[in-house]
C-alpha cells in the first residue's frame, strides 16, 4: 500500500486536516474516531490513567491525555513503512478505563476484565498508560486469548524485582509476577534498552531465571540498530508477542517527562527504527507507559510517545496486508 487512501468505505479514519484544523478536533489518539462511533475495530486504543504503583515521581496517570494531545499532528501515511495505518483496517479510540486509584489489586482486576472485553472479539489493543504496573493485568488478559506470550520489553529498567516495601504489585515488579504466573514464554522474552545502576548483580541473575535475555542501551552504540533488530527477531519470533514500551527507554534528552529517568538511553530515532523492524511478528498487543507530563516540556515526551504509538499501529497494518 503506497498512499493514504482508505480503500474500504466502511473504515472511518481521522478527519481531513485541510477542512478542520487539528486543534479543533476531539481529543482522541491521532484524531481517530471513538470506538462508540464505529462499533468494532481491528485495533483499539485505550488509556489507563493509573500511577499508584510508582516508586519515585508520580504523574503518569495523566499520560494518556498527554499522549493523545501530542498526537494531533500525526498524518495518515507512514513513508518509513509505506503504509497508511488508519486505512488498512478500522482503528478506534475507546477512551479510558476508570480504575481505583487507592486499591492496586482492585485496579489490576478492573484492567484485566476491561482489556479482556475489548480484545475478546479479536481486536488488538494499544494501551496508553499509566505506570508499568499495568503490564501485568494486560498480560493476564492476553494470556486468556493466546496462551504464553513472548514479552518484548523496551525499558531502562528490568521491572523484574520482587517487592517494594513488601508490596508485590508495583511498576518495578510486573514481569516477575507475569513469569511466576506462567503468562510469558520464558524461551522467547527480551528486555531492550536497559541501563543504569542496579541494586546488585543478583538482579541480572534473577532476571535470567525469569526468562529474559537483555539488549543493553549501549549495544545500540556498538552494534547498531540492524543488528539489534536481528537479535530481537531471532529471540521473540515463532508465536504471539506482546510489546511493552516504558518511555524511559529513551534518553532523558528525548523523553524528560517520565518518573524514573536514566542517563545514557536510546534516541527516539533508534527506537522508532527498531519498531519498524518488527513487521512480520505476531504482535497481539502493546502498551506505552510511564509518560509523566508534569516533567515534560514542549511536549517532547508526549510527541515521542505518540510517534511510538504510530509506528506500532503501522506495524500492525503492515502485518494485515502481508
Amino acid at each position: 500500500m503506497s498512499d493514504n487512501t482508505i480503500h474500504d468505505s466502511t473504515i472511518l479514519g481521522p478527519p481531513d486536516a485541510s477542512r478542520a484544523p487539528r486543534y479543533t478536533e476531539p481529543g482522541t489518539f491521532a484524531r481517530l474516531p471513538r470506538l462508540s462511533e464505529v462499533g468494532d475495530a481491528a485495533v483499539t486504543i485505550v488509556g489507563i490513567p493509573f500511577d499508584t504503583g510508582v516508586s519515585y515521581r508520580p504523574g503518569a496517570r495523566f499520560g494518556p491525555g498527554h499522549i493523545r494531545a501530542s498526537s494531533k499532528l500525526l498524518r495518515p501515511y507512514n513513508p518509513g513503512l509505506d503504509i497508511a495505518p488508519f486505512g488498512v483496517h478500522q482503528v478506534a479510540d475507546a477512551g479510558d478505563i476508570a480504575v481505583n486509584p487507592f486499591d492496586i489489586v482492585e485496579a489490576l482486576d478492573t484492567v484485566d476484565h476491561a482489556a479482556t472485553a475489548l480484545s475478546e472479539n479479536g481486536s488488538r489493543l494499544l494501551t496508553l498508560g499509566g505506570d508499568h504496573t499495568l503490564a501485568l493485568p494486560l498480560l493476564r488478559a492476553m494470556h486468556k486469548l493466546h496462551g504464553k506470550i513472548a514479552v518484548l520489553h523496551f525499558d531502562a529498567h528490568l521491572d523484574t524485582w520482587d517487592t517494594y516495601f513488601g508490596a508485590p504489585f508495583t511498576h518495578g515488579t510486573p514481569f516477575r509476577r507475569a513469569s511466576e504466573e506462567g503468562l510469558i514464554d520464558m524461551e522467547r522474552s527480551m528486555h531492550v534498552g536497559t541501563r543504569g545502576p542496579l541494586y546488585g548483580k543478583q538482579d541480572l541473575e534473577d532476571d535470567a531465571v525469569l526468562g529474559f535475555q537483555v539488549v543493553r542501551s549501549d549495544d545500540y552504540q556498538f552494534d547498531g540498530v540492524r543488528s539489534i533488530i536481528d537479535r530481537i527477531i531471532r529471540r521473540v519470533s515463532g508465536g504471539p508477542v506482546y510489546v511493552s514500551i516504558d518511555i524511559d527507554v529513551l534518553d532523558p534528552a528525548h523523553a524528560p517527562g517520565t518518573g524514573t529517568p536514566e542517563a545514557g538511553g536510546m534516541t527516539s530515532r533508534e527506537l522508532l527504527n527498531t519498531l519498524r523492524g518488527l513487521v512480520g511478528l505476531n504482535i497481539v498487543g502493546a502498551d506505552i507507559v510511564e509518560v509523566a507530563p508534569a516533567y515534560d516540556h514542549a511536549e517532547v515526551t508526549g510527541i515521542a510517545a505518540a510517534h511510538v504509538g504510530y509506528e506500532l499501529l503501522s506495524v500492525l497494518a503492515c502485518n494485515e496486508v502481508r
